[in-house]
């Protein structure tokens, strides 16, 4: 008996050995969209202890919390450079997958904005990080798109937006770090690609086959492009003005159209592209809450509340589906 149990341990421990290795070998960089959720929501809620003059001191706990998640993510994302950069080079050279790697960049940003006001010297280096980092990886995507070829309709998706229509948030944080010209070129860099886009999208999603399940949660990033840019546009120009409201409502407006068909994707298998919805979800809800103070009116107040709580349970429930799927190891895995 104990001869058998001297052969087969070793061959067990090897085994979940190799197991973890694979694992990390599959462990997928769009994990950083968690970080945008979350960095979504500290904003959001800060916002709202501000308007609504709440005593609760919710977001400092929700910006750690992100700072935790994030130094995690990344330091398993380094262990995977390190192991094994040619599923890191694989990953960066998938048409779909490709557009998920300035999460990281955009992740530096948004922590940026969430430590401004208690930390403004790690905001400085982690906006500066961040902008510039988003700024090499949208030139990398951009010379990929128009010189790397192999590119078709099927491999378009919303998930595209997130390369360089990301560079709309820089202005959030940039106007305190940086002079307000660098902030403009980012903006207008995003705001130039948003309309380009979406014209591309909405001719896939016409005119060829429907979205694989997987990637059916990012048609809500439709909503991030003009909610964010109403946030930043009013970072940088200090008022709600025609412009700003008709980002706004643009929104507002595909927010409708998305709540409305969102029983197409809720029942649906899980991945971790569900994350998808929380980053959109977070700027419109935020985006609300600046129209409720900049106006003053009671109904956005109230509609900025209802998002909030809706962007808050939402959040919370992702976060506990997403700890099933790894107890489960349903992510990590090849494709998954």
């Amino acid at each position: 008996m104990p001869l058998v149990m001297n052969t087969t341990t070793p061959h067990a421990h090897e085994l979940a050995a190799q197991a973890t290795a694979l694992r990390l070998k599959n462990f997928p960089i769009a994990w950083f969209a968690v970080i945008m959720g979350l960095a979504g929501l500290t904003l959001a809620w800060a916002r709202t202890e501000r308007l609504f003059r709440l005593d609760l001191a919710i977001s400092p706990w929700l910006a750690a919390l992100t700072g935790l998640v994030f130094v995690l993510l990344a330091g398993v994302y380094t262990l995977k450079v390190i192991r094994h950069a040619d599923a890191v080079s694989a990953e960066f050279a998938h048409p779909v997958k490709l557009a998920f790697a300035p999460t990281v960049s955009i992740a530096l940003i948004l922590l940026a904005s969430v430590t401004q006001s208690g930390l403004p010297g790690l905001s400085w280096w982690l906006w500066s990080v961040g902008a510039a980092l988003h700024l090499i990886l949208t030139l990398y995507v951009l010379s990929a798109w128009m010189h790397r070829g192999g590119f078709e309709p099927a491999h378009l998706n919303p998930a595209w937006f997130i390369p360089v229509v990301g560079n709309i948030l820089v202005p959030i944080a940039g106007v305190n770090h940086a002079p307000a010209d660098l902030s403009w070129f980012f903006f207008s860099l995003g705001l130039f690609f948003w309309p380009v886009l979406s014209a591309l999208l909405f001719y896939r999603l016409i005119f060829h086959p429907a979205l694989p399940e997987r990637l059916l949660p990012t048609l809500f990033i439709f909503i991030a492009p003009p909610a964010v840019g109403f946030i930043a546009y009013y970072s940088l120009v200090g008022e709600v003005d025609a412009f700003a409201r008709i980002l706004y409502f643009v929104a507002l407006a595909f927010s409708l159209i998305l709540f409305s068909q969102s029983r197409h994707v809720l029942r649906r298998r899980f991945f971790l592209s569900w994350w998808a919805y929380a980053f959109p979800l977070a700027a419109i809800t935020l985006a609300t809450l600046i129209m409720a103070e900049d106006s003053g009116l009671a109904f956005y107040h109230r509609l900025g509340a209802l998002l909030l709580a809706i962007l808050t349970l939402v959040i919370a429930g992702l976060a506990a589906r997403t700890a099933v799927a790894v107890v489960r190891r349903e992510i990590c895995v090849q494709d998954g």
